[in-house]
Order: C-alpha cells, then sequence, then structure tokens
C-alpha cells in the first residue's frame, strides 16, 4: 500500500516545482501581451489621431467623442454631447446650405438662440462690438470727444457737450447738428454708424461738419480724441427753494464718485432737501448701489440674493463715506427706472428715508454675471434672483404678449408724466408735472419759501424716458 506520507511529498514537491517556473513563464506571458497591446494601441491613437487632424484642417476642435468611442469601443451615438449636435448642425449648416452663410454670424445667432431659449430677457449673448459697447457704458469711460448725441434726419444732433472734453474745447454746442464726419456726409445713416465713425483711437483726429441755428452756412471742427469719462450724475441747486435737484442717469463705475460730488456741493449752498430723479435710469452696477446708500444708511442690509441652490447671500452697506444726508429726500421713478435704480429707490423707501414719486418702476429682480467668451463677446447669465430687505419681491409679471400686469416699486405719490411738446420735457419744472410735484413734497417736509418755477433746467441732459442717447 502506498504511504500517504509520500504522496503528500511527491505532490508538494510538485507544487514547488510549478511555483519555482511560474514566474518566467508569466514573464514571457507578459511580455507577449504587452507587446500585442502596445500594437493595438498604437493604431488607436493613430486612428485617433486621423480624426483629430481631420477636425483641425477642417477648422474645428477635435472631436472627442469619436476618441472616447474608440478607446471605450462603445459606439459613438451614446455618447453625444450637446457640443457635438451644435457642431454637426453648424457644419451641415456651413458646407450644405443653397447659400453661402458667414460663419461669424452663424454662430453669434446660435448663441443667441441658445440664451433666448431660458426665456430670460436678462439672459443675453453680447456679441464682441457690443459687448466692448457694454463694458465701456459699465465703465463709464471711452474714447472721444466728450458729447451726447441724438437722431436726427440731417445726420446727428448734438444734445449735451461734456465740460470736460475735446467738443467743448473745440466750440461744439448742445443743438448742433452733425451731417458730416471726416468729409463724409452722414444725413440718413443709423446713429450707432454715425457714432462708430465719430470715435477712434486716442490721439487721432476726426473732423466734423456741423450746421447751427442762426449761423448761415455749414462749417468744419477738427478735434483731437481723448479718454473721456461719461456724466452719470448732473445736479442744480432749484434757485428760492433751497431743493438740491440731482440726476442720476446710470449707475457706472465714476457714478458714486460724481453723486458724492454733488451732494458735497449741493450741501455747501445749504439744500434743505433732496430730490433725486431716476427717471429712464436703466441701473447698472449693484456695488455702485450700495456705496451710494451709504451716505444714508450704514450697516444695513441692501438687498437678499437667492441663489440656484437655495442659499441666500446678503449684500449690506459699510460704515460709509463722505457726507452723510439726514435731510427729507424724494426720489422721481417711472417704468424705465430699472435694476440698480429699483434697489437704490427701494432700500430709501423701505428704511423710510424717501417718498417715491411718479409711476411704477420696471420690476428686473436679478442679478447677472457677465462672462467673457474666447473671442471678446460676452455672456450676460442670470445667478440669483434679488428681494428688498423687507422682503418685496418686485418681479414683472407680463400677459401673454408681453404687456406690463404687475411688478416694480410702487409710488408713494402717484403721478403720471403729461408730455408737454419740445425734444427735452424733463429739462424744466414748467413742462414737467412730475418734478413739479416732487418739487412740492419735499417743500412740504423742510421749511422753504413757496417756489417760483423758473427754466433753471432748460440746459440739463436729463433725456425723455422714450429718447435715446448716444455719447461719443
Amino acid at each position: 500500500m502506498e504511504d500517504p506520507s509520500e504522496r503528500f511529498r511527491v505532490h508538494v514537491r510538485d507544487r514547488q516545482m510549478e511555483s519555482a517556473s511560474a514566474p518566467r513563464q508569466r514573464g514571457r506571458a507578459m511580455r507577449a501581451l504587452t507587446k500585442t497591446l502596445g500594437v493595438l494601441l498604437g493604431l488607436v491613437a493613430l486612428f485617433a489621431f486621423g480624426f483629430t487632424w481631420r477636425d483641425l484642417q477642417q477648422g474645428r476642435p477635435p472631436s472627442v467623442e469619436a476618441v472616447q468611442s474608440l478607446l471605450t469601443g462603445k459606439p459613438q451615438k451614446t455618447l453625444v454631447t450637446a457640443r457635438t449636435m451644435f457642431v454637426q448642425a453648424f457644419d451641415h449648416i456651413r458646407t450644405g446650405y443653397y447659400k453661402k452663410v458667414d460663419s461669424k454670424e452663424l454662430k453669434y445667432a446660435g448663441l443667441g438662440g441658445l440664451m433666448n431659449s431660458l426665456g430670460d430677457p436678462h439672459t443675453q449673448y453680447l456679441e464682441p462690438q457690443i459687448a466692448k459697447e457694454f463694458d465701456l457704458e459699465t465703465r463709464g469711460k471711452f474714447v472721444g470727444i466728450g458729447a451726447r448725441l441724438q437722431g436726427d434726419p440731417l445726420g446727428a444732433r448734438v444734445d449735451t457737450v461734456f465740460e470736460e472734453g475735446p467738443a467743448r474745447r473745440g466750440g461744439v454746442r448742445a443743438g448742433d447738428t452733425i451731417v458730416g464726419v471726416d468729409g463724409k456726409s452722414v444725413g440718413g445713416l443709423p446713429t450707432t454708424e454715425i457714432v462708430k465713425l465719430i470715435r477712434g483711437e486716442a490721439g487721432t483726429f476726426v473732423s466734423l461738419e456741423l450746421i447751427r441755428k442762426g449761423v448761415e452756412k455749414p462749417f468744419n471742427v477738427r478735434l483731437k480724441r481723448e479718454p473721456v469719462v461719461t456724466p452719470s450724475v448732473e445736479f442744480k441747486m432749484i434757485e428760492g427753494a433751497l431743493i438740491g435737484y440731482v440726476s442720476v442717469i446710470s449707475f457706472s463705475e465714476p457714478t458714486t464718485e460724481q453723486f458724492a460730488n454733488a451732494l458735497s456741493k449741493l450741501s455747501a449752498q445749504q439744500a434743505k432737501g433732496f430730490v433725486i430723479d431716476l427717471r429712464g435710469n436703466p441701473g447698472g452696477l449693484l456695488e455702485v448701489a450700495v456705496v451710494m446708500l451709504e451716505h444714508f444708511v450704514n450697516n444695513k442690509v441692501v438687498v437678499k440674493m437667492k441663489m440656484r441652490d437655495g442659499t441666500e447671500e446678503v449684500a449690506r452697506t459699510g460704515k460709509g463715506r463722505g457726507i452723510k444726508v439726514e435731510k427729507p429726500v424724494v426720489v422721481l421713478i417711472d417704468g424705465e427706472s430699472a435694476s440698480a435704480a429699483e434697489i437704490f429707490a427701494g432700500v430709501l423707501k423701505d428704511y423710510r428715508l424717501a417718498t417715491l414719486v411718479g409711476e411704477h418702476t420696471y420690476g428686473k429682480a436679478s442679478v447677472q454675471a457677465p462672462v467673457p467668451l474666447v473671442d471678446g463677446a460676452l455672456a450676460k447669465i442670470t445667478i440669483a434672483r434679488y428681494y428688498l430687505p423687507s422682503g418685496l419681491d418686485i418681479s414683472r409679471k407680463v400677459d401673454e404678449d408681453g404687456q406690463y400686469v404687475s411688478g416694480g416699486l410702487e409710488p408713494d405719490v402717484v403721478v403720471e408724466f403729461e408730455p408737454n411738446g419740445g425734444t427735452n420735457p424733463f429739462g424744466k419744472p414748467e413742462s414737467d408735472n412730475q418734478l413739479r410735484k416732487a418739487i412740492e413734497v419735499l417743500q412740504s417736509k423742510i421749511d422753504s419759501p413757496t417756489l417760483v418755477f423758473e427754466p433753471w433746467l432748460r440746459d440739463s441732459i436729463r433725456p425723455a424716458a422714450s429718447e435715446r442717447f448716444w455719447v461719443v
């Protein structure tokens, strides 16, 4: 009979022999497998490079999805992304449409459609040129001659000449009409095109042909383009009433300093109260409104912003800077007062620091973040909704035709504007019933003599809400 221990020893010996030879066998197998995988991966990489090179030759980004399909072995259709679909449709239109198309315009239209699909009028795609103008408007700085223009059948009418600027030094006056730029007639051209002709690089020159009431023949002025800061605040003491009038046209970067300067100078003239005019003001930068409010409230909530994840962020004023306003205030508002203008007026109302006079505001209760894109374009994306300190939601509501239903700030004293003819009805109290009412309300709060209206604002830059102006 076989000794079990012998059989056990044999089996153990066989396993020991097998264990000793296994590393050499597996090493040879691994080397063979590595070579095989290397060849396969090389072929995959070659295919991937081929697809990438094809995409690059055709002027589009490499197809990552195609490479992923090769690497994973999955059909490419399971890896389709929105980007792939957009590129595919773009290429088919660009190469297959029966008419030649402008690739750049097609791209802009596609991106614009992407934003429009959200149904949010404040989430926008801005083409490079428009984005540049938006940036200039926000910063309140540009290169030009220092004037504000309005459309005119003969060309462009000069509405305002800025105090510090080439136009003022060159003799251009409000009321002049620009009929030619650098020898080219501009009659009938869109005002936007005339603006492009007048603007340019700093240090270069532009020649304007002007016609002026009372001057028999057109004449020319040659102006040197310079960096110009757009006036976003105009102010004046109402003579005989000790009331300071401050018109805030936008909330751009220079507005904080200009607003502080207006309050300081009017206070030095012993103003007993202020009318702050926000009519037609489309808003601007939230941080500018916050700083301006520091003249009225310190360390107070300005807005509560609700983010997409449900969290809440709060913007509040700091300790304040410059002059502190502790006098009665009336704020003029209308249907085109929006965004930062509504925040400014709403905060003063919530803290019972101002009386609102005029008409309900627009009702823009959202916050946008600018997102720069690679070609100089810009995406403005709504990132939050905001609420006033009281919790009031001023979101605009419209019907199916886009007509206003509700929303915005409601004035304490409702006064509908009564047009009185002319090109600048907001220019003087005699023709501006809302301004007259604001002065009347303010006079009831202060010790002020009865006001006799004079055309003291005839040359004000305050535009009618229905009018459009361009800065050059």
